[in-house]
């Protein structure tokens, strides 16, 4: 279930609230009684941020956000304080956001709230999922909670997708998401089959596929309306794998396929951001290019030591199957050069390396020729926390995955992983690039307000980023 934001202008007294304050804010509007004042006299003694009220016709919690001098994690406690609070409210059906302090903090707490009511229980034949289906936020600005409550749907959407199963989400199950997507949204989707595929010798995606007894697909989502602002086009580029079992390079490690399934959180979470784009009419020409397809193993899969003739003309040496990602990438990222594009972004779960480095809490990046605009994508990430932790993309990697058979190949060894799985990428760009390896994409145990499962992380950070060259 999704919940909704509203807007809200009395407050009745059945109402469950949740109230934002400092130690200088006026409780005396609240009507407490003399016991329940002393009672949070006694907590903010004990320097409790959240302190409970039961007046058992409804519920009341005061939230003392601790000060920070930092306000981007001054932010990111709101948000956390928004999913530590749920359990409070499990029962009931809506909440009432009022903020007693001159600033607009509860926009981060109802965030919190919002994202960490996320649960994926589709395939649950006796869910007993319970959350709140309304948020109301006293005295908000209606425009700012529509565009709020369409970036955290299309969070949802994210999540959905990647906690997805590859019994139910195949390549051509994931284009007609997107064509979904375009139906509500009045973005322009197209879809390519096997044979189109082939007619643009797109060597990498057709590659991969193979070893599949289901036909890849290549999507492209447009959103271009009359008023963009952009002369040239942005173009996102995620990577659709459905599933992964590494191919003849089988993955070696236990329980290393068991996650599979979200090998295509670059994809999903492109197709989310596209959709919050669309819905807030973002006055922005976006272009979105998802290849997909699943890697197996079979008597047709390519296999280590073949040669691969790419949608560019250029060759690769394939020492590892299990390094596909970046084989239907780079395909697309030599498509998205007819679009002239004033910028691309690709975004993939594409290494093992970018995990080991950062672990889950933001995303790899490098980038070529995009200073600028790597520069305000970082500061967005720094401010929504959806940090992006930037490698080294020296020229002495670029002979870690020089090939003697041909152009390139597709691994470069031990060391360098994420990086030289960039350069990889980079081979196939002539246009400012920023790549991001989506370490973040999935967390095993409850993460904060990205709950347990996909994350969804990614979404926020690009319709900020769009929205901010509107």
């Amino acid at each position: 279930m999704i919940p909704s934001l509203k807007k809200k202008t009395t407050i009745n007294k059945n109402d469950n609230l949740i109230i934002l304050c400092n130690k200088k804010s006026n409780l005396s509007s609240l009507e407490l009684s003399e016991n329940e004042m002393q009672f949070v006299t006694l907590q903010l003694k004990r320097k409790q941020e959240i302190i409970k009220i039961n007046q058992y016709h409804r519920l009341i919690v005061l939230i003392f956000p601790k000060n920070n001098p930092s306000q981007n994690l001054y932010n990111e406690q709101l948000r956390i304080l928004g999913d530590k609070i749920i359990p409070i409210f499990r029962e009931k059906e809506s909440i009432v956001i009022k903020n007693l302090q001159k600033n607009s903090d509860e926009f981060l707490l109802a965030e919190g709230i919002f994202l960490g009511m996320y649960s994926f229980s589709k395939y649950k034949t006796t869910s007993n999922v319970k959350g709140l289906s309304t948020i109301f936020i006293y005295n908000s600005e209606t425009h700012k909670l529509i565009e709020m409550e369409n970036i955290l749907s299309s969070v949802y959407l994210t999540r959905d997708l990647v906690n997805e199963p590859f019994s139910h989400l195949t390549a051509k199950e994931l284009s007609e998401k997107a064509k979904e997507i375009g139906e509500s949204t009045g973005c322009k989707v197209s879809v390519f089959g096997k044979k189109k595929i082939q007619s643009l010798k797109m060597g990498g995606l057709l590659a991969v596929n193979k070893g599949s007894i289901d036909d890849p697909s290549f999507t492209i989502m447009e959103w271009k309306p009359k008023s963009h602002s952009n002369k040239n086009p942005i173009v996102l580029v995620g990577k659709g794998i459905v599933f992964d079992t590494g191919g003849l390079s089988l993955k070696p490690t236990t329980n290393s396929m068991d996650l599979m399934k979200v090998d295509m959180g670059g994809a999903a979470t492109i197709m989310g951001a596209m959709q919050a784009i669309c819905h807030n009419n973002l006055p922005v020409h976006v272009i979105a290019l998802l290849p997909a397809t699943d890697n197996r193993p079979s008597g047709n899969a390519y296999a280590p030591g073949d040669v691969i003739e790419m949608h560019n003309g250029s060759t690769v040496e394939v020492l590892n199957t299990d390094a596909e990602g970046r084989m239907i990438l780079a395909d697309a990222l030599s498509y998205a050069k007819k679009y002239n594009p004033q910028l691309v972004i690709d975004l993939a779960t594409l290494t093992g390396s970018a995990v080991a480095t950062i672990g889950k809490y933001g995303m790899v990046s490098m980038h070529n020729d995009a200073k600028t605009s790597h520069e305000k994508l970082k500061n967005i990430g720094d401010e929504i926390y959806e940090r992006l932790a930037e490698l080294p993309f020296w020229p002495e990697y670029d002979k870690l995955i020089e090939s003697d058979i041909a152009d390139i190949k597709n691994i470069g060894g031990p060391q360098a992983g994420a990086i030289t799985a960039g350069k990889f990428l980079s081979y196939f760009t002539n246009y400012p690039w920023i790549h991001i390896d989506l370490s973040c994409v999935y967390s095993k145990e409850r993460f904060q307000y990205r709950g347990k499962g996909a994350t969804g992380m990614g979404v926020r950070l690009l319709y900020y980023f769009i929205k901010s060259l509107s």
